[in-house]
């Protein structure tokens, strides 16, 4: 599936009828659905072009609102170990719309995170959230970590 991310050595395997992807931040193989090669091809693009930290990237985090449970996609954390970033997957076939910023939008209600980024793998958008204004900046482009570390 063509994407608007660079390629990267992507380690695949079979597992019985599923074909299973590497999370090397999971540490772990996970079945291979659209919005997985999105993410995983996000992640390499982060750490490999933008100098994103390993060790500061989470993938399917979970948070708890009361009784209810969320999973963000991506985190960033700062070196605190406070959220910093969340980045939100879809298959490269669904397109960017409101309800996809609401949902990240939900998340960062929980998380007060500095940088929103949502991508389907061929669009992505970020935005930098300003408190202070209670407003939001749509960035050009995705900031190099060295940009965002603080």
């Amino acid at each position: 599936m063509e994407l608007n991310l660079p390629s990267f050595d992507i380690r695949l395997r079979d597992s019985g009828s599923r074909r299973q992807v590497l999370d090397v931040l999971r540490r772990r193989y996970v079945a291979l659905t659209p919005e997985e090669w999105v993410r995983q091809h996000f992640v390499h693009y982060l750490m490999e072009h933008k100098g994103y930290p390993k060790g500061l990237l989470a993938n399917e985090v979970e948070l708890r609102v009361g009784e209810k449970r969320l999973r963000c996609d991506t985190l960033l954390y700062n070196r605190a170990m406070q959220p910093q970033m969340i980045v939100e997957y879809k298959a490269p076939d669904i397109s960017i719309t409101q309800r996809v910023f609401d949902q990240i939008s939900a998340y960062n209600l929980l998380l007060h995170v500095d940088y929103l980024i949502v991508s389907n793998g061929r669009q992505h958008f970020c935005c930098r959230m300003d408190y202070e204004q209670q407003s939001y900046t749509f960035l050009q482009e995705i900031p190099d970590y060295e940009e965002i570390k603080g």
